[in-house]
């Protein structure tokens, strides 16, 4: 029998640990190649990738999920990457249309809309305190 309920098929919410873990894993895997940013993450601060994700899960399980707090200095990373190379509005906002991107991509819901507001609030207050000038937006 042919289904009749032709409503597309809704993506997840993020819900889980494991949900973060898909989201941040996803994302790097853009902003590793990402001719605008990626050379920060792999030129630039030349960081392990292995030791960051694993970081970056616990930022962004605390502040999307509620986990247990993040007790990183999460604003170090960035400022010690603007002592090696000048970093500019453009690259806050392309990492944020990235990050918007990978969360529209797969999933959907009260928790996708706010890791994008979260992620609006981390490269708005990077940006305000790493760059000159007028901070970064995404335009929806």
């Amino acid at each position: 029998m042919v289904n009749q309920d032709r409503t597309p098929s809704r993506k997840p919410d993020i819900a889980s640990r494991d949900d973060i873990k898909q989201l941040v894993d996803a994302f790097y895997d853009q902003a590793l190649t990402d001719p605008v940013i990626g050379f920060f993450f792999t030129d630039v601060a030349q960081f392990d990738i292995l030791t960051h994700l694993p970081k970056m899960y616990a930022f962004w399980s605390a502040i999307i999920l509620g986990g247990p707090p993040y007790l990183r200095n999460a604003f170090l990373p960035p400022a010690e990457l603007a002592t090696k190379h000048p970093l500019a509005a453009q690259h806050f906002a392309r990492w944020l249309r990235l990050f918007f991107a990978t969360v529209d991509a797969h999933f959907e819901g009260p928790n996708a809309d706010l890791a994008k507001h979260r992620a609006q609030q981390v490269a708005t207050a990077m940006s305000a305190k790493l760059v000159a000038g007028p901070p970064c937006a995404v335009n929806q």
